[in-house]
């Protein structure tokens, strides 16, 4: 069993950012890939960015050009920069983690406020 641990969350203002982190308690070298997903109230869970092991991102349309996902491998941490927020990123944002040889787990979530 893999722990994911996020935070960062919080409030902030239209235009501002916020950096969430996701804490694994495994090894994260050994990943195909991290994820970080986002459910607004009333919506399905929606994928908001991804990285491969080998550091190749993939990022939603709402999101391109203000978010950033990265990750430290030394650490075993996966960040999700976010920049120029808007009100409709709020959200829960949650982390993902997918092992190759198998073994996808989920973090508790972090909530996220954007508002004036």
């Amino acid at each position: 069993q893999v722990q994911l641990v996020e935070s960062g969350g919080g409030k902030a203002q239209p235009g501002g950012s916020l950096r969430l982190s996701c804490a694994a308690s495994r090894s994260i070298s050994s990943s195909r890939v991290m994820a970080w997903y986002r459910q607004a109230p009333g919506n399905q869970r929606e994928l908001v960015a991804t990285i491969t092991g080998g550091g190749r991102t993939n990022y939603a349309d709402a999101v391109k050009g203000r978010f950033t996902i990265s990750r430290d491998n030394a650490e075993n941490t996966v960040y999700l920069q976010m920049n120029s927020l808007k009100p409709e990123d709020t959200a829960v944002y949650y982390c993902n983690v997918d092992y190759w040889g198998g073994g996808n787990y989920w973090g508790q979530g972090t909530q996220v406020t954007v508002s004036s």
